[in-house]
């Protein structure tokens, strides 16, 4: 029913499960910088602290805090920055 993953030195943990509207993924992050691929898209949503996150194809760095959304198409990178223990839930496309 539930899934667990663990990323970097488990400074990023989550929790996958389906539901009507398919699979996502519900998750905590630790203060740090990392990479991230797609297979799908994935549509991000903070649910508290705050990311800072560089898309495919951006020069820069833009903040999202809670319940705020932003989304990153199939096959590619990108990067998040973490100042403050953040959650999200991701919903995949």
């Amino acid at each position: 029913m539930f899934k667990t993953n663990s990323y970097f030195n488990d400074k990023v943990i989550s929790i996958a499960f389906e539901n009507q509207n398919g699979p996502a993924t519900v998750g905590v992050m630790a203060p740090g910088e990392y990479e991230f691929s797609t297979s799908k898209q994935e549509h991000m949503k903070v649910v508290s602290g705050s990311m800072m996150v560089k898309l495919p194809g951006k020069e820069s760095f833009e903040k999202y805090s809670s319940d705020e959304v932003f989304i990153v198409e199939a096959n590619c990178k990108f990067q998040v920055k973490i100042a403050e223990a953040t959650a999200y839930l991701c919903l995949y496309k």
